[in-house]
């Protein structure tokens, strides 16, 4: 994906905008609509759609006191999806058609689930015979203490317990199978071929290309990166997609609006220290409760998913006509 800004309304820049791309087809999100460079666009013979329309996207004083300007600008869109029915209803009398108007709902974040090896995962899963598992994703080097602390404190209450640890630099992993030797914690280090055992208590690996196994073996998945500030933390959605419940640190500024998302739902639950964390990890090592943020993970971004879809669908029948034309 190449990001560019949009032209001015200058015809010389959008012409010379539109000639450049030569786009074989346009999204237009939310409204806040520009009638002279989608006037170009038309007369390009470039098929538009307009997604996500919604009520403040045609709040401007233009669009109720130029009425010709505003059913001729909607008129040039193949197809618009409005996100509710006062949406649509608002976009109906600035002159959209019911050929035009339909009412998908919002388009949300979401996330193409990650690949893993099949037969690896089910060798894995003969490997855990039903132990309890929980991972933690991209722990930086001043995490480690919180979360080994607190996987010791979990293992009070599921003494069978294993952790999957991801360090955030896969450079640091003898480092880190050093220190979990000085806690007595007995070590299977993934990247060298190692396999846990019934005795393995933490399981080191670093291959971000093994990231889909491990939630899928992982009911809970600890989001690292974000119990001290200066991370940013780390996309929850892959984890969530994956049917794993989802916890995560205070600290998730680059994601925030996907973590709330998630909490909302009742997917994710926010732990701010180590003793916080051993009592989430306790708590969702019960499967029903694991299952349950699961399971409201998976109706949400599902939810999303069918808006996407319409979307998706629909674009491709505007390449197909294009194609036939």
């Amino acid at each position: 994906m190449i990001w560019q800004e949009v032209p001015s309304e200058n015809p010389a820049d959008a012409d010379a905008f539109l000639r450049h791309w030569a786009p074989d087809l346009g999204i237009w999100s939310f409204g806040a609509l520009r009638p002279g460079l989608l006037s170009l666009v038309q007369q390009m013979n470039i098929p538009m759609t307009l997604v996500d329309a919604a009520e403040d996207g045609f709040e401007e004083g233009r669009w109720k006191w130029l009425p010709d300007l505003s059913r001729a600008t909607l008129r040039q869109f193949t197809s618009i999806l409005a996100v509710s029915a006062n949406a649509a209803k608002i976009l109906r009398k600035l002159g959209a058609s019911d050929e035009q108007l339909s009412i998908s709902g919002p388009l949300q974040d979401g996330t193409v689930a990650l690949p893993c090896n099949e037969p690896d995962r089910e060798k894995m899963m003969t490997h855990l015979a039903g132990r309890p598992v929980w991972l933690a994703a991209h722990v930086q080097a001043d995490e480690l203490d919180i979360v080994l602390t607190a996987h010791r404190a979990a293992q009070r209450g599921a003494h069978r317990l294993l952790l999957i640890l991801l360090p955030a630099d896969p450079d640091s992993l003898e480092d880190v199978a050093v220190e979990l030797a000085g806690r007595n914690l007995t070590c299977a280090n993934w990247t060298m071929g190692d396999w846990p055992g019934d005795h393995t208590q933490v399981l080191l690996a670093t291959a971000k290309e093994d990231l889909g196994l491990w939630h899928r073996v992982s009911p809970i998945s600890f989001m690292a990166s974000s119990l001290l500030p200066g991370y940013g933390g780390i996309d929850p959605y892959p984890a969530a997609a994956l049917g794993s419940a989802v916890l995560y640190g205070a600290h998730i500024g680059r994601y925030l609006s996907a973590y709330s998302r998630l909490a909302r739902a009742g997917a994710a639950r926010i732990v701010r220290d180590q003793d916080t964390l051993a009592a989430a990890v306790t708590r969702l090592t019960a499967p029903d409760q694991a299952a349950a943020m699961a399971l409201s993970a998976w109706e949400l971004l599902s939810e999303g998913a069918e808006v996407t879809d319409t979307l998706v669908d629909t674009l491709l029948d505007q390449l197909d006509r294009a194609e036939v034309a």
